[in-house]
């Protein structure tokens, strides 16, 4: 691995303002040898894999440099919790389903929780914890899909981390298919 390598990488995972993936770090460093970057990745982490505050996370498809959760509390009192309101037990149940059930359409969702989700969606939307991923040709229904903002705020790398739905809540009743998680 080339020693000027390995500033550069840790400098461009502190700066990323979102977990920033292999591929753009391969291209920021275009025309380094691939396992020269892998090389200076590995050692930046494992430079932060010791007794401190802060660690290299791999979030989202990406890594990101982040406190240590031990530590969350401490920094949460820095921002005064900040201003920013937790999700509502409806916007927590409509996000699980479309987690799990995406692509999935508003009416759908409503469907699954018998309940009218559109205020809830747009919350969802306004938040970027979810995005509209296309329109049917048919009926011109949106379905909608979880972001990399939800893997970030979760702590985890892909949706296939999430927990399996009990048999006993996914009897196929709704009408859709097994593994349509993306």
């Amino acid at each position: 691995m080339s020693d000027h390598l390995k500033p550069i990488v840790e400098a461009l995972v502190f700066a990323s303002p979102e977990p920033i993936t292999l591929k753009t770090i391969y291209k920021l460093l275009d025309g380094e040898p691939k396992e020269d970057v892998d090389a200076a990745l590995a050692a930046v982490r494992a430079d932060y894999d010791r007794p401190g505050g802060l660690q290299i996370v791999e979030v989202a498809g990406g890594y990101q440099l982040t406190t240590k959760p031990e530590l969350h509390e401490w920094v949460r009192k820095l921002f005064h919790e900040r201003t920013t309101s937790k999700l509502s037990v409806q916007s927590l149940e409509t996000l699980a389903v479309i987690a799990y059930k995406q692509p999935v359409t508003r009416s759908q969702v409503a469907s699954i929780r018998a309940v009218n989700v559109d205020s809830v969606v747009r919350t969802l939307l306004a938040r970027g914890l979810i995005t509209e991923l296309f329109a049917d040709s048919e009926t011109g229904a949106i379905n909608y899909g979880t972001t990399d903002a939800l893997l970030q705020n979760l702590g985890i790398n892909s949706l296939d981390e999430l927990p399996p739905i009990s048999p006993l809540l996914d009897d196929g009743a709704d009408g859709f298919d097994e593994g349509t998680i993306r």
